[in-house]
């Protein structure tokens, strides 16, 4: 049975705001709750970046069945992997057994802002793969010295460690990145419903883990409007990763996506109070072997009509599929 989650999208909306739309999707019927993990918004105009910690521990706390997941956060330049490897071990007493742990190699947009410039894709990835294997050995709860190519670590110890672990899931994009973190990480992160990168995780992991994927969607009972907020926030969402993951500021993706037309982000992110159109997105990743999607409602403003009118309808009909 595939699981439906919810994202808390800190780049549209405040941490009370995320706290409170938490405990709704918790109430509707979602199976799990994601968080970006952002410093600075895609666009201005979204016009948010609280602390993703800080909110989901306040979300442990106000939830109390729901899965959590950040997705993604990066280990290797805004945190240091031990710094995560505390954070993360917390947090999982505190949702007593409830979080995963997504990482990723991040984006320039949140990662420059220490002042340590951005490393090329291959360096990223590489200072990646030994951020997880520091987090692996200081979730043991044992003390860890660590001298690395990207990394040093001095007699350190997670004194605070859930008996069980912290569950793992890692972002990847290609057969060179499920070869490098595959044996790393538990489960699959992507953003695209691509066969081809689930069964070569398969291959390499096992079926037995899970994918989980993440979708936008701009419900509104007005698909105008729909469209018109999708087009305002998110038309940054086309340039894919090899663009995303690379500019620096709110300033460039508007300038990258200033000829991005609203029929142009509709078509690629389904808009309007249609539910059968939006599930016929999330079904794109089902067909691809994804056990787990996310969806992102675009849009602070009819968050909480999404969550009080269309969430358990569109969930019934997802399910269904």
């Amino acid at each position: 049975m595939a699981r439906f989650g919810y994202t808390l999208m800190t780049e549209q909306s405040g941490p009370k705001e995320l706290v409170r739309y938490a405990q709704r999707a918790e109430e509707v019927g979602f199976d799990f709750e994601v968080s970006s993990d952002h410093f600075t918004p895609w666009l201005t105009t979204q016009g948010h970046a609280p602390h993703a910690w800080t909110m989901l521990g306040a979300v442990a706390q106000a939830t109390s069945s729901v899965e959590i997941m950040t997705y993604v956060t990066c280990p290797t330049m805004r945190y240091h992997p031990a710094v995560v490897a505390q954070m993360s071990a917390t947090l999982q007493i505190l949702s007593e057994g409830r979080f995963i742990l997504g990482l990723g190699s991040g984006e320039n947009l949140n990662e420059h802002v220490i002042g340590e410039g951005w490393p090329a894709v291959q360096v990223r990835q590489a200072m990646l793969q030994e951020a997880i294997h520091i987090i692996r050995e200081l979730h043991t709860g044992e003390l860890i010295t660590w001298e690395g190519q990207y990394f040093r670590v001095d007699s350190a110890r997670i004194w605070d460690v859930p008996d069980d672990g912290v569950p793992l899931a890692v972002a990847v994009s290609g057969d060179s990145s499920i070869e490098r973190f595959g044996d790393l990480a538990d489960h699959l992160i992507a953003v695209e419903p691509q066969p081809d990168l689930i069964s070569s995780w398969d291959e390499t992991h096992g079926a037995g883990s899970r994918k989980i994927g993440q979708i936008p969607i701009s419900w509104d009972p007005d698909e105008q409007a729909a469209i018109d907020r999708a087009h305002d926030q998110f038309r940054w969402f086309g340039g894919g990763w090899a663009v995303n993951s690379d500019l620096p500021t709110p300033a460039g993706f508007a300038a990258a996506s200033q000829f991005v037309r609203p029929d142009d982000v509709a078509g690629s992110i389904p808009c309007g109070p249609d539910l059968d159109k939006i599930a016929a997105g999330v079904k794109e990743y089902l067909d691809a072997g994804f056990t787990d999607i996310a969806l992102v409602q675009v849009g602070d403003e009819g968050q909480s009509r999404f969550l009080d009118e269309a969430a358990a309808p569109l969930l019934a009909t997802l399910r269904a599929l």
